[in-house]
């Protein structure tokens, strides 16, 4: 059996600069949710029609995120209640990259989401001065938001040799309390991907392969699944389908 790391070596390598013209911070977002087991046939299926990222000399980034929320989570509850416009606001860091960056994505309308990131100095415990500036701006609210959640995880970033289309695949997702950072969860065995175009087509090759393999379109937001991997007395109605997912899963490995 071909093993994870000699198939990623088979992949054109991409560099940073050249993704540049594949941003798409305006788009649309597929995910999919799938056992890590399925991994190497599916990369398989792609090889032929995807670079993968590679940073100096690596294949596959370290990332850290603090995602901050309402100090009675609003934006966790939105997300539950299904409002269609809804935001994320987060830092992530690359590590081991010297990058950082303050973002807000947003839900607006018609399965697009909006990003906008600004570039910081690291991760700070607080939101001030022109950093809570930006995120009122991004958001179009002015409420006070706190620090909540880390998510650590290794992510592959791939982009299509002709479409304008970027793909991540997300490994080892790690959750802990930003007051409790001894409490921690994870999704082992569990693979997140995302399929990110500037208009919704189904005649992406990685769409064709999760077809091939049975794999459906399945939403799952790692603020929310991770905060409910924590706190798993919050309201999680909306997200029962989601979990029994994950379950079934962890249940086939």
């Amino acid at each position: 059996m071909t093993t994870l790391p000699a198939l990623l070596e088979r992949f054109a390598p991409i560099t940073l600069a050249e993704m540049d013209g594949v941003k798409l911070q305006d788009r649309m977002d597929t995910k999919y949710v799938f056992s890590e087991a399925l991994l190497p046939a599916v990369l398989a299926d792609m090889l032929s029609h995807y670079r993968l990222l590679e940073v100096d000399g690596v294949r596959g980034s370290h990332y850290r995120s603090l995602y901050f929320d309402t100090p009675g989570l609003r934006d966790y509850h939105d997300h539950h209640n299904g409002r269609t416009l809804r935001r994320k606001v987060r830092f992530r860091e690359y590590v081991g990259s010297g990058l950082c960056f303050l973002e807000v994505k947003r839900k607006t309308g018609a399965g697009r989401t909006d990003k906008h990131r600004l570039e910081v100095a690291g991760i700070p415990e607080a939101l001030a001065g022109d950093q809570a500036v930006f995120v009122a701006g991004a958001s179009r609210s002015t409420e006070a938001l706190v620090p909540v959640l880390w998510n650590r995880f290794v992510r592959l970033t791939f982009v299509h040799r002709e479409r304008a289309e970027r793909l991540t695949i997300d490994l080892g997702l790690r959750f802990s309390l930003f007051h409790e950072p001894s409490l921690e969860a994870g999704l082992d065995g569990i693979v997140v991907a995302e399929l990110k175009q500037g208009r919704a087509d189904r005649g992406s090759h990685f769409a064709l392969a999760m077809r091939a393999h049975g794999i459906r379109p399945a939403g799952m937001s790692k603020y929310c699944i991770g905060l409910l991997q924590l706190l798993p007395t919050l309201k999680y109605n909306r997200f029962k389908e989601v979990l029994r997912h994950l379950d079934r899963i962890r249940q086939a490995a």
